[in-house]
């Protein structure tokens, strides 16, 4: 049986829980040089650097909490690390980010993530502001209102993009192909995720497309697999264009319902914990014939299933290469409510193929985009010819 981890893999993720005894000792308990992180230099120069500010900082007769301070040392501290990924989130966030796994949440309806200091769209979820505006894959955001956000880490770019519902914002992206900067403006309102949405095309295929990988994705794609039983479908296509990720054990679940057993991904880190492999059971849901559509906005989970999939020789891949996140990410929870999610182990498809920063190449290459047209979707198109000839004669 695969392990049922809560470690997720998108650009927004809630993970598996490990906690040190050192974070439930009491301080009163511990002797202060076995507590302290920093050698009593550092020390001192953090005490020098808070004096400072609180004597000469034009506002200073507003003090700044010790907490406050404490979570901004925290966050400085991690994202010196240099990975985008690896991060801190205070208690108020980590809350924020349990619901929006949950399939919903207020804000664009946009993924993002970070690459070589630039903030890239990785996708925006169907039916949303950021969607309907026109936002793609791998737009780089430049500046959010009249701020531009060079140098912002992940965090605060997420924070400026969210807002309270009704409310709009401007975001300025640089397009490749485009000349000059792209303006969005974009009101903000709730983002209800349905990650599943399915419905039977002609010659009796079924198209199902995954949004995202949430809690209730599994649940949902076995619904969209009954339907198209009942519908006597002869094949089905399995879209995961522009799906930026999620759960891992989703993606696991998910691949579960087309593999007969077997490995579906693979994990190496540093400390023994981060190294696992993770299976399907005996079994599948369907035995349908299988075509799978990627494109450069399928990331992270998205990667794991179609990867799997193709590996094991169980469906076609067509499309655009994919996104390139291939890492994974754990919470490990502080005492205060808050956390950091750090990555601690890279993974790998069946045959052994490592895709953080390269991406899953498909089977068959066809440019284009998505198109709600389904007869003006090129990639579709192609991928329900594929499928067809997959199929046994009748």
């Amino acid at each position: 049986m695969w392990k049922r981890m809560r470690d997720l893999l998108g650009g927004f993720v809630l993970g598996g829980v490990l906690v040190g005894a050192l974070m439930g000792a009491s301080a009163q308990n511990m002797d202060l040089t076995q507590m302290v992180p920093f050698r009593a230099q550092s020390l001192w120069l953090m005490k020098q650097a808070r004096a400072i500010l609180e004597t000469y900082q034009v506002d200073g007769e507003t003090p700044v909490s010790e907490d406050v301070l404490v979570q901004g040392a925290i966050k400085g501290m991690v994202a010196a690390w240099g990975d985008p990924y690896t991060r801190y989130v205070d208690p108020k966030q980590l809350k924020e980010e349990e619901i929006e796994m949950e399939g919903e949440y207020g804000g664009l309806g946009i993924y993002i993530g970070q690459r070589d200091g630039r903030t890239l769209v990785i996708s925006p979820i169907e039916g949303t502001p950021a969607d309907r505006v026109g936002l793609k894959p791998k737009d780089e955001i430049v500046k959010i209102g009249d701020e531009v956000i060079m140098g912002w880490d992940q965090d605060q770019v997420v924070k400026n993009l969210r807002g309270a519902p009704n409310t709009p914002v401007t975001v300025w992206i640089r397009r490749e192909g485009e000349d000059q900067l792209l303006r969005f403006d974009i009101v903000r309102e709730i983002i209800k995720i349905k990650s599943v949405r399915s419905e039977i095309l002609s010659d009796d295929l079924s198209y199902i497309r995954l949004v995202h990988f949430n809690q209730k994705t599994a649940e949902e794609l076995r619904s969209a697999l009954e339907q198209a039983r009942q519908s006597k479908a002869r094949g089905i296509v399995l879209d995961l264009r522009n799906n930026p990720g999620g759960l891992l054990h989703t993606a696991v679940e998910v691949a579960d319902m087309f593999l007969d057993g077997g490995l579906v991904v693979g994990m190496k880190g540093r400390v023994s914990r981060a190294n696992d492999e993770l299976f399907a059971r005996s079994g599948v849901r369907t035995r349908l014939p299988l075509v799978v559509l990627i494109n450069e906005g399928s990331a992270s989970a998205s990667e794991i299933v179609a990867g799997a999939l193709k590996d094991r020789g169980r469906a076609k891949v067509v499309g655009q290469k994919s996104f390139g996140k291939g890492s994974v990410q754990t919470l490990f929870p502080l005492p205060d409510g808050s956390g950091v999610y750090v990555t601690i182990a890279r993974y790998y498809n069946p045959s052994g193929r490592v895709i953080d920063h390269v991406g899953l190449e498909p089977d068959i290459l066809v440019e284009g985009e998505m198109d709600r047209d389904h007869d003006k979707d090129e990639q579709l198109k192609r991928a329900v010819e594929e499928l067809k000839t997959l199929l046994p004669a009748r």
